[in-house]
């Protein structure tokens, strides 16, 4: 659901180039993964879910999640556009906006899409700061009343770029290991100092399995 407003010419050629460019990179991962089938099914399971990742560590997961019609919430910052091109060749569906400044319809097209499909969000993004959890995901698990399941990536080599999050691709050939944390449910109707406790839960939560998935892999600092 990407808005395509007046897209340059180019833009339809670029997402193309890019979700094959990953398609191909990713097919060189040697990918180990835990906890997937659980949630990857989505509502043929019953295992709907949102998945919590940090933003640097988005690319491998795309890779590995793709053509399950999850639903990632993707930025309407400048890049969001190709980003998000990118991802529904990849068999997402995307929402266009953000999950705390003026998101609330964001929010409300996220919830209305819960009841048939598996939510992803990045609750670091669209612009950091780095790994510190905005309470977005929080509204959005107490308003869908699915569980937030962490999954991190972590690679034994990767090119890191200069931004914000100090993103992360993979190189070809990588090992990749890809977990899923356990469920963490949010209740409904939640007071502000509630809110943040569970912020800071799931926070905690979100840097802990990454921490344990970093381990395994045996990825530099």
């Amino acid at each position: 659901m990407s808005e395509a407003g007046h897209a340059p010419w180019w833009m339809g050629a670029a997402s193309l180039a890019g979700a094959g460019v990953l398609n191909a990179l990713g097919a060189t991962w040697r990918i180990e993964s835990s906890g997937f089938q659980t949630w990857v099914d989505g509502p043929m399971s019953g295992g709907r879910c949102i998945f919590a990742l940090w933003h640097a560590r988005l690319l491998p997961l795309a890779y590995t999640h793709r053509r399950r019609g999850v639903v990632l919430l993707v930025s309407r910052h400048r890049d969001g556009e190709i980003i998000a091109r990118v991802i529904e060749r990849l068999g997402y569906l995307t929402v266009r906006g953000s999950s705390t400044r003026g998101g609330e319809a964001s929010l409300r097209a996220m919830v209305a899409l819960a009841g048939g499909h598996s939510l992803g969000i990045t609750p670091d993004g669209p612009r950091g700061p780095r790994e510190q959890l905005k309470p977005g995901v929080v509204a959005l698990a107490s308003l869908t009343g699915l569980p937030v399941v962490p999954v991190a990536a972590a690679d034994s080599g990767a090119w890191v770029l200069r931004s914000w999050d100090s993103f992360r691709v993979p190189r070809p050939f990588a090992r990749i290991v890809v977990a899923h944390g356990d469920p963490i449910h949010v209740p409904p109707s939640l007071s502000a100092a509630e809110t943040e406790a569970w912020r800071q839960r799931i926070e905690a939560a979100l840097h802990e399995h990454t921490r344990q998935v970093r381990e395994r892999a045996g990825e530099a600092a």
